[in-house]
């Protein structure tokens, strides 16, 4: 089983016992208002969501990790890995993404969470590449994506919600470096 620990945090599979907390954090409108449509989750959409990144980890050697708290064991959201869909310009590409529960913001955790993802995917599944996407406007996702050294590649528009993105990269040797 994959586990990565930082000083505070635990990045691991996902177990049954996560789907009622993140279905929790899925249904905070604060927390999915940069996501897609910025709809909530139910818990069914939450269990979906769960399975199919527990999915990519088997067809692909990795996939969002469940973030709990070393210190209480308390699940706080999802980092990690997946292969882009959309938009077309950036499909196929394995981005990074991060979702926490609002106590849980402002505190470093998507910083410490989204950097020990970062090296796992550089170091040890060997890409050489990695995304992030952002919606234009979310200024704390902006925040971690300065953080892990990330460069601004493109702005394109999200096809299916019309939102403006921005798209920004690292590689091997700028993360390196």
């Amino acid at each position: 089983m994959t586990e990565i620990r930082t000083p505070r945090l635990l990045l691991r599979r996902w177990t049954d016992d996560d789907l009622v907390p993140l279905s929790e954090i899925n249904a905070d409108p604060d927390v999915m208002r940069w996501i897609g449509d910025g709809s909530t989750l139910d818990l069914d959409q939450t269990a979906e969501e769960i399975e199919r990144w527990e999915e990519e980890w088997d067809d692909e050697g990795f996939g969002l990790f469940a973030v709990e708290l070393l210190a209480s064991g308390e699940l706080i959201g999802a980092v990690g890995l997946s292969v882009a869909q959309s938009p077309a310009e950036v499909r196929d590409f394995v981005a990074i993404s991060w979702r926490l529960g609002r106590p849980y913001w402002g505190q470093g955790y998507a910083s410490e969470a989204a950097q020990a993802t970062l090296e796992f995917a550089l170091q040890d599944r060997g890409l050489d590449r990695v995304i992030a996407v952002n919606r234009s406007g979310h200024e704390e996702s902006e925040n971690v994506i300065r953080k892990l050294g990330m460069v601004a590649e493109l702005d394109t528009t999200d096809p299916e919600h019309g939102h403006l993105l921005q798209v920004h990269s690292i590689d091997l040797t700028e993360y390196e470096a």
